[in-house]
């Protein structure tokens, strides 16, 4: 099976929050944009491109969902700053202090009791987000991925490109993009920099990382894997109207195994398939 790849440039245009963990009020966000993240963006924007079905039965966009795992794979997208003609990953962790100086901000908010005009109990939450701008020098901020397409793939993914909203509070504008270029096909079988390589003639893409190299997904743990890091379980939430229970939109939560988060080495030259959801399997 072929797939042609593409790397594709996005400058982000608004906060960017992909949702992570809770630690007291602050909502931390992810200093990437995951699979599932660019799943669930291209599955939402494709289905209202369709004009297909009921939108406000999610079974459309699981319909839709499904296709876009079959036929589409993708890498993690990661924040770049312009060098010269070209763009650079900054990688969050080669330098975990200075990326999150330079890169990432917080807004605080509460609720209101109007009645009383006072702040409501329990309220009062930080939301953690990739700024659209450094911190430091005001350079703009850009997302620098891969996607990949299966050959006679018929979805509408380029078409999507330009309208995609990454991770929460979408509602207020947060996690806006726009195209810098359109998708280019890759010449070498390379990935970010030729820090990776690439083989696309498989049932699915290939990537082989060499010894004490980062992984830039996460990679399913099981016993073949030799990678050095921490492991967590990788969740999502999903919409999923025809349950009986948790039906409705964000209820329905999706497991999808105990991973190596990105940034974890491996201990040996390995070789990974690019699974649903850009997750990476042995």
């Amino acid at each position: 099976m072929r797939w042609t790849a593409y790397e594709i440039l996005l400058r982000l245009e608004s906060p960017m929050h992909c949702g992570w963990r809770k630690q007291g009020n602050l909502l931390a966000t992810r200093p990437y944009v995951t699979g599932r993240v660019m799943w669930g963006a291209l599955t939402a924007r494709i289905a209202r491109l369709s004009g297909k079905g009921n939108l406000s039965d999610s079974r459309v966009y699981q319909e839709i969902g499904k296709k876009v795992n079959e036929h589409l794979a993708y890498t993690y997208f990661y924040p770049a700053l312009k060098k010269g003609d070209s763009f650079e990953v900054i990688w969050p962790w080669a330098d975990e202090a200075t990326f999150r100086l330079r890169m990432m901000g917080s807004y605080a908010s509460t609720a209101l009791t109007y009645p009383q005009q006072s702040v409501h109990e329990g309220s009062l939450h930080e939301i953690e987000f990739i700024s659209p701008w450094t911190i430091d020098d005001a350079q703009p901020v850009y997302l620098l991925g891969y996607i990949f397409e299966k050959e006679e793939c018929d979805l509408q993914w380029k078409e999507a490109l330009p309208k995609l909203q990454f991770g929460a509070e979408r509602n207020y504008g947060w996690g806006q993009v726009s195209t810098v270029r359109n998708p280019t096909a890759i010449k070498e079988n390379t990935l970010f920099a030729s820090k990776y390589k690439v083989s696309l003639d498989n049932e699915r893409p290939m990537v082989q990382v060499e010894k004490e190299i980062e992984i830039p997904a996460h990679v399913l743990a099981d016993n073949n894997v030799k990678v050095s890091g921490r492991v967590e379980p990788l969740v999502g939430r999903e919409w999923r109207s025809n349950n009986s229970k948790n039906r409705f939109v964000g209820q329905h939560i999706a497991f999808n195994g105990l991973c190596y988060p990105p940034g974890s080495r491996v201990l040996s030259d390995m070789s990974f398939r690019i699974g649903d959801f850009g997750i990476w399997q042995s």
